[in-house]
């Protein structure tokens, strides 16, 4: 839901921002968050199957994400930010 993506998206930006470290020690930077999302995207094309993939909004959906959690940009709320695509998505279910 919009308040689990709020709290997921900040705390990503604030690990990237205050220098924080996995588990392993690896440093929580922009590029290792790109790097995370990269992977988990492959992972759901993976699962979703091509057709499902294409037709879904993942690419969308990472390309907003990733703005948010390397601070290139930071809106006050994602859901004023994926107003127009979660609208879009809503219309053309209500046609079918």
């Amino acid at each position: 839901d919009a308040a689990t993506a709020e709290i997921s998206r900040s705390q990503l930006w604030q690990w990237a921002r205050h220098n924080a470290r996995t588990n392993e020690g690896i440093p929580v930077t922009a590029q290792y968050l790109l790097k995370v999302l990269d992977e988990e995207i492959e992972k759901l094309a993976q699962s979703m199957g091509e057709q499902r993939f294409k037709a879904s909004k993942m690419i969308e959906a990472k390309k907003h994400l990733a703005t948010q959690i390397t601070g290139e940009g930071y809106s006050d709320f994602l859901t004023s930010l994926l107003y127009n695509d979660i609208v879009e998505v809503e219309q053309i279910k209500a046609r079918i």
